[in-house]
C-alpha cells in the first residue's frame, strides 16, 4: 500500500511540476526554519562531548548573597562563588557522583614560548574533578590529578591547536614548558579542540586554579569570588534528592554565616542544563515554563502559517483530480479510505521536502554559525564552531519526522476531509463542489 501511495505521489509531481515544485519548496522551508529554531536549542541542551553527560548536569555558576548592613543593589552582591562557598555548599552534598570547580568563564590570556611572539588564548582554572566530569578526548599525556592540584603545580592540558601554534606539533611535546601569562608551565596533556559551544567546559588551555592563586580572590569576607561549580548527578533520578540536599544544606550554611550577617538565596539552583541555557543572571531565577510556552508559540507560528499557504496548492492539485476521485467513489472506496491515500500521498511529498529542508537548516547553521549560536556575554575569542556530530542527534530525525507529519495533518486535512465528502455525480462531473 505504501509503495502505491509512492508510485502515485511520484506520478502526481511528474504531471504538475511547476505546482509540485511550489508545494516542495514551500515545505522545505518551512521545516528549515523550523529545524534551525530546534538545532539552536539543541546545541545549549543536548550532549556531544566533551559535555556528553549533560542529560546528568546540574549547575551553580553564580550565587547571590546578601547582607542586613548593606545598602544599595537591594542589599545583595550577585555573581560567581568562592572555592570554600561551592565546598561548603555543593561538594559537601553525598548524592552526586562528583562535584567540579572551575573558573567562571574563560579568559583570554597570552602563550608562547621563550623569547617568540604571544598568542592569546582562552584560559580555564580547574580543579582536578573537572576531568571526571567532563569526557576530552586526549591526544597525548592526561589531564593533572590530585596530587599535582594540591601542590599547585605549574602543569597544563592544552588542546591540538594550541600545541601546533607553540610546538607546530601535537606529538612528544608532553614535558615541554611554555610561558602563560609570562610564568613557566609545562604541559601535561593535549586534548582535541573543543567547541565554543560546550560553554560550561570551553577552553584552549586548562591549569589548576591552585597554580595561580585564584582561590584566594575572593570578598565579601571570603564568601564571594570567580568560581562556579559543575554536579554529576549519578542519574536524572536524583535531581530532586541533590536540590532537596542543596537545600537543607543552604539552611544550615546560612544559619552559620548569619552570625556575620550574610545570608544565601538558594533560587531553586542547582539548575539542569535546560535551566541553566536560560539562565543569565544571579539574582532571578529563569523562567523554565515561560521559555517553552515561547518555544511552542513559535513553533505553532511557524507550521501553521505554511500549512495554511500549502493547504490551497493542495486544494488545487485536488482539483485536477475530481474525476479519480468520483472514480474511487463509484467503485465503492469510502471516505476514511479516500481521506487516508490523500494524506498519505502528500505525506510523501512533505517528507521528500523535509528531507531537504533538514539539510538546508544543517548547511545553513554550519556556515551561519557566528549568526545563529553567538553566546551573549562570552569572553572567548573563538567564534562558536559546530560541526555535524554536535548538529544532528537521534532527536533531529525525530523532531524533522514530527514536523513534517503535523505540517501535512495541518496542510491536507481540510481538503482530503473536502474531497471525501464530494458527491459521487458531482465528483464525476469534474467538480469538488
Amino acid at each position: 500500500m505504501i509503495k502505491q501511495y509512492t508510485t502515485q505521489a511520484l506520478a502526481q509531481l511528474r504531471q504538475h511540476p511547476i505546482i509540485s515544485a511550489v508545494s516542495i519548496i514551500g515545505t522545505a522551508l518551512a521545516i528549515f526554519l523550523i529545524m534551525l529554531v530546534v538545532m539552536m536549542q539543541q546545541v545549549k541542551t543536548a550532549p556531544f562531548a566533551p559535555e556528553s553527560n549533560r542529560d546528568r548536569f546540574l549547575h551553580v555558576h553564580y550565587m547571590s548573597i546578601s547582607n542586613k548592613n548593606w545598602k544599595g543593589n537591594g542589599g545583595q552582591s550577585n555573581g560567581p562563588m568562592s572555592e570554600r562557598t561551592i565546598k561548603e555548599l555543593f561538594q559537601s552534598l553525598k548524592t552526586p557522583e562528583a562535584v567540579t570547580i572551575y573558573t567562571c568563564m574563560p579568559i583570554a590570556t597570552p602563550v608562547s614560548l621563550p623569547g617568540k611572539a604571544a598568542t592569546a588564548v582562552d584560559l580555564l582554572e580547574t580543579d582536578d574533578i573537572f576531568w571526571r566530569v567532563f569526557d576530552f578526548s586526549f591526544i597525548d599525556g592526561k589531564p593533572y590529578d590530585k596530587a599535582t592540584f594540591d601542590a599547585a603545580q605549574p602543569v597544563a592540558v592544552i588542546t591540538e591547536s594550541v600545541a601546533r601554534i607553540l610546538f607546530g606539533t601535537t606529538e612528544g611535546i608532553v614535558g615541554k614548558e611554555f610561558l602563560l601569562n609570562h610564568a613557566l608551565y609545562r604541559v601535561a596533556g593535549v586534548v582535541k579542540d573543543v567547541s565554543t559551544l560546550a560553554n560550561t567546559c570551553y577552553g584552549q588551555v586548562w591549569i589548576p586554579y591552585t597554580s595561580t592563586g585564584q582561590d584566594k580572590n575572593v570578598w565579601s569576607d571570603g564568601h564571594m569570588g570567580m568560581m562556579s561549580c559543575t554536579i554529576l548527578a549519578r542519574s536524572r533520578d536524583d535531581f530532586d534528592a541533590i536540590r532537596q540536599e542543596s537545600l537543607n544544606r543552604f539552611e544550615t550554611y546560612n544559619q552559620l554565616v548569619g552570625e556575620d550577617g550574610y545570608n544565601f538565596i538558594h533560587r531553586n539552583r542547582p539548575y539542569d542544563q535546560e535551566k541553566q541555557a536560560i539562565s543569565f543572571s544571579a539574582n532571578q531565577e529563569p523562567d523554565l515554563e515561560g521559555n517553552r510556552r515561547s518555544q511552542l508559540i513559535t513553533y505553532l507560528i511557524l507550521l501553521i502559517v505554511p500549512a495554511i499557504n500549502l493547504s490551497s496548492m493542495t486544494q488545487s492539485r485536488l482539483r485536477q483530480r475530481v474525476s479519480e476521485i468520483g472514480v474511487r467513489r463509484a467503485f465503492g472506496c469510502n471516505r476514511m479510505e479516500l481521506m487516508g491515500q490523500i494524506l498519505m500521498e502528500n505525506m510523501v511529498v512533505t517528507l521528500l521536502a523535509g528531507a531537504l529542508g533538514l539539510v538546508m537548516s544543517v548547511i545553513f547553521a554550519h556556515l551561519g554559525n557566528e549568526l545563529l549560536f553567538a553566546q551573549a556575554f562570552s569572553n572567548t575569542l573563538n567564534p562558536p564552531a559546530v560541526d555535524v556530530s554536535i548538529l544532528i542527534h537521534a532527536s533531529t530525525f525525530g523532531w524533522a519526522l514530527l514536523f513534517c507529519f503535523i505540517l501535512n495533518l495541518l496542510s491536507t486535512g481540510l481538503p482530503a476531509w473536502i474531497a471525501s465528502r464530494t458527491n459521487i455525480v458531482t465528483a464525476l462531473s469534474g467538480r469538488l463542489h
